[in-house]
């Protein structure tokens, strides 16, 4: 029986590396605050694995042929990807794969009525492994990944409740079909209000951020179920706040446990509102 000992959320804002420098010094203060309790949290665990979940930004796959779920199987992960690295504005970097926790990860969820695709040609990866990595120092402490990047864009997305359920089959996974033994990780990453590229580019729905976050803090699942909708998500901002879905995978997968918030910032040149969020895996289910 594996065992899941880490549970971190967080935004994965491009502007966090490319932009931080010339960020207000409390907003760099907060980003270092979330960014490096995560760091230290990730290299206390001495994880054999992290299974990361993020968004794909339509680079992966066609749209006609778009997975809901498609995992990374490489032995080695390598980026940004070479389009993305202007935009991105951070360090290169390889990290190492788990091929053998991706394959038992695609076939136990075939196993439990769930669609995963693999990959093992390295993914292309932006913001969505890239960030965690260079802020979490992911590639200086070579901690082995397996990357999901989730449907977060194309028509009809995984909402809250099929990603809730595909945790709660990932938690049956990493229970009953990883070696006994095994310490995982996971992270959700993306989020919170933004929108990419619209109208409303610039624009961070504070209240929303805080309202989603102490709804986290708050514990109650089905609350979150019933109110955190596409909808909801859609009028704090197009296209982007959907990134939080990863979060609910998370929810599924740990059951009920307490979560610490790990800070929160709202600069309009990040675009994004930034926050992160810790859950207390010592604590009861």
């Amino acid at each position: 029986m594996a065992e899941i000992v880490l549970a971190l959320a967080a935004s994965h804002a491009p502007g966090l590396a490319g932009l931080y420098e010339g960020a207000p010094e409390q907003t760099k203060a907060d980003v270092d605050k979330m960014y490096g309790a995560m760091a230290a949290e990730i290299a206390a665990a001495n994880l054999d694995v992290l299974i990361l979940f993020g968004n794909d930004h339509l680079a992966n796959s066609k749209v006609l042929e778009y997975p809901d779920f498609l995992v990374g199987m490489a032995e080695e992960h390598s980026g940004p990807y070479e389009w993305f690295k202007p935009w991105l504005g951070c360090r290169d970097y390889t990290l190492p794969g788990r091929p053998d926790v991706a394959e038992a990860m695609i076939s136990g969820m075939a196993r439990r009525g769930i669609k995963f695709f693999g990959r093992r040609q390295n993914l292309r990866f932006d913001d969505n492994l890239s960030i965690p990595t260079v802020l979490c120092d992911l590639d200086t402490n070579q901690v082995p990944v397996v990357p999901v990047l989730q449907n977060c864009t194309v028509p009809p997305i995984p909402d809250q409740r099929e990603c809730y359920t595909v945790g709660q089959a990932l938690g049956d996974i990493i229970a009953k079909d990883l070696p006994a033994g095994m310490r995982v990780g996971l992270f959700g990453s993306g989020g919170l209000s933004h929108e990419p590229g619209g109208k409303r580019y610039f624009y961070i729905d504070e209240e929303f951020d805080q309202w989603f976050l102490g709804m986290l803090e708050h514990g109650d699942h089905q609350k979150l179920l019933d109110e955190v909708t596409p909808q909801r998500m859609e009028q704090s901002g197009e296209g982007g706040t959907a990134e939080l879905f990863a979060w609910f995978i998370l929810l599924g997968a740990i059951g009920d446990r307490p979560v610490s918030r790990l800070g929160y910032t709202a600069y309009d040149n990040f675009k994004c509102g930034v926050g992160a969020v810790r859950w207390d895996m010592g604590a009861g289910a």
